[in-house]
Parts: structure tokens; sequence; C-alpha cells
């Protein structure tokens, strides 16, 4: 008995805390304009709730900038580039800031022709477009690094037909490893050789008429290579006006770690700013003709990371869409009806008032005052 009693006062006491009382049915007075309100309210929950969720599926790309303290590891640069020249009058080396030549030995030298097919001409066009759109809108970028390795490769498509002239440019595709510091890799005429005293190409035999930089940069990167990625100097093709002509491709590298939900690597993206100009010493320009590449390695390090929105957070926004909703269109609905109500009285006392007071003044007027009983008596002796 003691413990049924002990249960019905705690039934009792939980029942007082209830915050959210319920009114019997014969209470509760349903209107037209309620249902109206009710029905505009759960529209406007279901349509921001629809659109929350696409919210809640969304990603974005946070980016976090740390020194970077990896200086003693190497540095890959993938390469895929084509000269207007022949194989054997070219060579490609890379000089590093310690004087460190790295010899060629990873790159491969192929005889092509340098025009381009109909198709991958047709490639070509669609890469240097999507290269202007990303300069114009950087946040396209992002893009880019949620869809890699879902998207199509940046690499030139295989020629499609067999060219009628014989191969008469180079080429030049492979990966090298170098030291991580500040370097310069290029290409220019003859082959490369070590020298004790400095940098050395066998260029004597070959004839000044035979000039020819022009180039085409299918892909150029730094670090793992990661296909979908695409950097700023691919699609990049450049026509030599003059057979003495010297491209120069000024490069800051930014090491950069890559964490999404498709890939995690460790990748560098880069920046770059171009000259090109004729070697002619009689007007006092010089150096040497060739394609140069002078790359700078930055001392920080970029981590790119994909987030997503935690499940308490979209639960919280949601409730908050639904309880905003109930009070907002409450408030409004009461507020509306009370001006109405408002409005209508007052119409209907400025109506009936009118008629009401001219009623009552007639009904007086009609009423004369009785003479006085007294004076009546004395009248009439």
């Amino acid at each position: 008995m003691r413990r049924l009693v002990s249960r019905k006062k705690a039934l009792t006491l939980v029942k007082e805390l209830d915050a959210f009382p319920k009114v019997p049915e014969s209470y509760v007075e349903t209107t037209a304009s309620g249902g109206t309100v009710s029905l505009i309210a759960f529209t406007a929950m279901a349509l921001l709730a629809f659109l929350e969720f696409f919210v809640y599926r969304d990603t974005w790309m946070k980016y976090e900038y740390e020194v970077d303290k990896d200086f003693s590891s190497k540095l890959r640069i993938n390469i895929d580039i084509t000269v207007a020249m022949r194989c054997q009058f070219v060579g490609a080396d890379v000089l590093d800031l310690a004087e460190t030549m790295v010899a060629s030995d990873g790159l491969n030298y192929d005889p092509v022709t340098f025009d381009l097919s109909p198709q991958q001409r047709l490639w070509h066009r669609t890469l240097l477009m999507i290269q202007d759109r990303l300069r114009e809108e950087h946040s396209l970028q992002d893009v880019i690094f949620k869809t890699v390795l879902k998207g199509s490769p940046t690499a030139l498509p295989p020629r499609e037909d067999s060219p009628s002239q014989s191969p008469a440019a180079c080429r030049i595709h492979g990966h090298l490893y170098v030291n991580k510091v500040a370097g310069n890799f290029h290409i220019t005429v003859g082959k490369a050789i070590p020298h004790p005293r400095g940098h050395a190409h066998l260029a004597a035999l070959v004839s000044h008429d035979t000039y020819n930089f022009s180039h085409r940069i299918d892909h150029l990167s730094f670090g793992e290579e990661i296909p979908g990625i695409i950097n700023p100097l691919d699609g990049t093709e450049k026509v030599c006006t003059d057979h003495n002509q010297m491209f120069q491709y000024f490069i800051t590298i930014v090491p950069t770690k890559l964490n999404t939900y498709q890939i995690s690597a460790d990748t560098n993206q880069y920046s770059v700013t171009e000259r090109e100009r004729v070697i002619n010493h009689a007007v006092g320009s010089h150096g040497v003709s060739g394609i140069f590449m002078k790359y700078d390695i930055s001392s920080l390090m970029v981590t790119v990371t994909e987030q997503h929105m935690p499940l308490w957070r979209f639960l919280v926004r949601l409730c908050g869409i639904i309880g905003g909703i109930f009070s907002t269109t409450g408030m409004i609905h009461g507020m509306v009806g009370f001006l109405v109500d408002v409005v209508c009285c007052r119409l209907q006392l400025g109506v009936y008032k009118p008629r009401e007071m001219g009623l009552l003044d007639d009904h007086v007027n009609n009423q004369a005052p009785a003479p006085p009983l007294e004076a009546t008596e004395n009248h009439t002796h």
C-alpha cells in the first residue's frame, strides 16, 4: 500500500510539472483562417527542411596554414611537354640552388607531331576554357578537389589518326626527383653534360636555323600526381616568332596536404608568372634560347580538409526551423486576428451608434412631461 501511495504521489508530481497541458477537443474552436495559416506553415516547414537536408549533404573545404618543417625529403616533378624540335637536338635537366645537376634519366623522349588531331585539339580547347574559369573564380578549385579520382584524366588523349608527315617534334615526359630547394628545370639546345666547373649543353653541332622552341605544356605538377587536378600551366601553348627565343616561367610551389572523402595525399600547388623575349645580342638582349622554369618553394604549407556538417547540428537547425515557423505563424495569426477584430468593432460602432442615438432622442421627445396635479386643480376652481 505504501508503495502504491508513493507511486501515485510521484505520478501526481510529474503531472504537475507537465509543460504541455492537453486541452479537450470540445474547448478547441477551428477556423478557416487558422487552417489556412497552418497549411502555409506546414508547407514552409517542408520546403525549408528539404533545403536544409541538401545543405547537410553538402561539404566544404577548410584551409589551414602552417610552417613547412619538411625540407629533407625529395621533390617530385611531373613533366609532359612537347617541343617543336627533334629529340636529338634538345636536352632537359635540372640545376638546383646548391648547383646539383639532376640528369634527365627519368624522362622519356618520344618523336611526335606537334600539331594536334581534331580530337586532341577539342580536348585542348576545353582545358583552356577550364583554366580561364579557374582564373576568374578560384572557388571552382574546391569543386576540383572534391571530385578528384572521379573526373576525367587530365592527360592528353592519344592520337586517333596517323599523321601524314614524319615526326618533327619531341615529347618529353616522365618525372624527376630533386632536392627540396629552389632550382631551374630547363629545356635547351643540345644534350646536357656534367662539368666540374658548371653546367653545359652540347649545342655547337646544332644549326641556329633549326632552333624552334615552340612548345605545349600538357602537364606540369610537383609532388604526388593526382588524376583530376588541373594545374596552372596545363594546356599552355607558345609559338615562337623567332629562332632565338627564350621562354621563362617563374614558379612558386606551395606544399599542400589534401584530405577529402575520396583521397588523402601530399601534393603541391603552385603559382606562375611567365615572360618571353627574343635573344639578340646586338641590342643587348642576352641569354640562351630555350624553355626555363625557375621554381622556388614556399615556407608555408597548406592543409586542405573536406568538412561536413555534423548530425547534431543538422537536427538543431531542423528543430529551429520547425519551432521558429510555429511561433512566427502563431504570432502573425494572432496579430492579424486582433487587428481584424478591432477594425470590425469600430466599423460596427460607427454604423449602429448614430441610429441607436437617433431612436433614443425620438423616444425622449415624444414623451412630454405631465403637468403637476396641484396646478391643474387650482386652474379648475
